[in-house]
């Protein structure tokens, strides 16, 4: 046997063998490695950036960033260790990069757009917002996409690119909101007594500031109803309560002050004109 490995034909390929073999090996360790180096590098960095006076939001962005970096040092690294040339894998990159990203361009769209998002800031983590018709609380935002908490609980997740191609209401920067309730009165009722009264319990709910001052406006003369608006502020966190509990106040206490609201009624008149026949249809007038 040791004849046989030590024979000229044979020997060059026992080397051989021992050369890739060894740099699968060596590969495979410095893979394993710097995976979990690159993981736990990629952490620390993300909590340095979030307990510096960067702000949160590009801190957790930029932390991704960092590992996604690391990560493609390190498979030219491992490239290069099993006898690859970069220069070679460079073109080949180049290459296929051009391709990736034309079949990749929505993708590449998204990061573009976290790449604004972080930039720009038009809202933060833990920021209530309104993007795309959905509101919720900013969770995360990664490369590709925006995680929100909807306040029923559910988690909802935009892709970058819809968040800077849509609207954004951010909801947090101010410290109140106004409620703004449209209730409507017959046009047979008090006006400036239903303001009262409407103005009396805006200002015996302690959840509505005082400044700016709640009032009560006659926004339009409708079809069936004279349309008061009733406008308030409240802190962010007591805003739709409030808007509840404010709504069901003003139905009770006009209902006990005699105060209607009124809603559209039609009355359907039936006219009998002579003696009809079996089958024939009755003259009916016109809806008022």
């Amino acid at each position: 046997m040791m004849e046989w490995l030590q024979a000229p034909e044979h020997a060059y390929w026992v080397d051989l063998g021992v050369a890739v073999g060894g740099r699968l090996l060596g590969a495979l360790i410095l893979l394993l490695i710097g995976l979990r180096l690159a993981r736990a590098l990629g952490q620390w960095i993300g909590v340095r950036l979030q307990n510096s006076q960067l702000e949160s939001t590009a801190a957790m962005f930029l932390g991704k960033v960092v590992l996604v970096i690391m990560q493609v040092i390190l498979l030219l690294a491992v490239v290069q260790l099993l006898g690859v040339p970069v220069s070679s894998m460079f073109a080949v990159l180049g290459a296929a990069g051009l391709a990736i990203g034309l079949a990749m361009k929505d993708s590449l769209s998204n990061i573009a757009s976290g790449i604004m998002l972080v930039t720009l800031r038009p809202f933060q983590v833990n920021d209530l917002v309104t993007i795309n018709g959905v509101t919720g609380k900013v969770e995360m935002v990664s490369i590709f996409q925006t995680r929100l908490r909807g306040a029923d609980n559910q988690l909802i997740t935009l892709p970058n690119a819809l968040i800077t191609n849509d609207s954004i209401i951010n909801l947090t920067p101010d410290t109140m909101r106004r409620i703004e309730l449209v209730i409507g009165i017959g046009y047979g009722d008090d006006i400036d007594r239903a303001r009262s009264i409407a103005v009396a319990i805006m200002q015996a709910d302690p959840r509505i500031l005082k400044d700016p001052a709640p009032n009560v406006m006659v926004y339009a003369l409708a079809e069936s109803s004279v349309n008061l608006g009733v406008r308030c502020h409240v802190g962010n966190a007591d805003y739709f309560a409030t808007k509840c509990e404010l709504t069901e106040a003003i139905k009770k206490h006009y209902d006990d002050a005699g105060i209607s609201i009124p809603f559209p009624q039609r009355e359907l008149r039936i006219i009998n004109v002579g003696n009809p026949q079996p089958g024939q249809p009755l003259a009916v007038a016109k809806a008022s």
